[in-house]
């Protein structure tokens, strides 16, 4: 049988150049459409060879009809492994943070926790490594930059906002696992909360509705950190209960509104 690959798009790999020297497997998704002056709006997907194809679909589909739909032309970046399956166990360590929380560490009981801690790594091979090869190729539009994680990614993507927030212009945390790294995570939040915001960014921060009951208590850290973050001048915050979807089911809801808010037309 015939391997089929998406239109319009590419893969390769990209070693990381850090001490970790991890390699990311890479798909880029450039539209037909001739780029404007200022160059095309970006898309970066965690978790790439999950989310991916319904992100292209979804921006190819769309972008189309801008005077229809306010979406732009734009490149989709999806950062993935090399692997056959959705999901890679090295998300555990690329997209949380170090220490782990106790009550995480307990809930694998008798096994230890998965390799965790490399936030940091991950986030030095996106801004030292994968950015400069994409600018040097593609015709990239720096000033309009959306990242978008989902669980342990949306974990990253705040941690992303809370210490590098110049990184991104555009912040979509999906069902965000605040629980793995929550100690963490609050002290990156009070240092980002003392700090004046120099320009406006935004954030997304989303939950499905069937996720209230989760042990985690994953709603509610998520609400509760919009609430906060909403006082911050500068950042446009919004927070979003989805409706009958699950932890993965709403994955394409998700990636829709992340469209939407960093696709949009200006």
């Amino acid at each position: 049988m015939k391997q089929v690959m998406l239109q319009d798009t590419e893969q390769f790999c990209l070693i990381a150049t850090n001490r970790d020297q991890q390699t990311y497997q890479i798909s880029v998704y450039v539209p037909k459409q001739i780029a404007p002056d200022e160059g095309f709006p970006v898309l970066y997907l965690l978790d790439g060879n999950a989310v991916f194809g319904t992100a292209v679909e979804a921006v190819r589909i769309q972008s189309q009809r801008t005077e229809k739909t306010n979406v732009q032309p734009a490149i989709v970046v999806g950062i993935g492994y090399e692997i056959a399956d959705a999901f890679s166990s090295r998300r555990f360590y690329d997209y949380t943070m170090n220490p782990p929380e106790i009550d995480i560490s307990s809930r694998w009981k008798k096994h230890p926790p998965p390799q965790h801690g490399g936030a940091d790594h991950f986030l030095a091979f996106i801004e030292e490594d994968l950015k400069p090869f994409l600018f040097r190729r593609y015709n990239i539009n720096q000033q309009r930059q959306t990242i978008f994680g989902h669980s342990l990614g949306g974990l990253f993507v705040l941690h992303t906002l809370f210490t590098k927030n110049h990184a991104f212009q555009n912040y979509i945390a999906g069902s965000p696992s605040i629980h793995w790294n929550k100690t963490r995570l609050s002290k990156e939040k009070k240092a980002f909360l003392k700090n004046d915001q120099q320009r406006s960014l935004s954030l997304l921060i989303a939950v499905g509705e069937l996720e209230a009951n989760h042990s985690t208590n994953m709603s509610e850290n998520a609400r509760q950190l919009a609430e906060e973050l909403s006082k911050v001048p500068l950042l446009e915050v919004q927070f979003e209960e989805l409706e009958e979807e699950n932890h993965i089911s709403v994955l394409p809801v998700l990636l829709n509104k992340a469209i939407k808010l960093g696709l949009k037309a200006k």
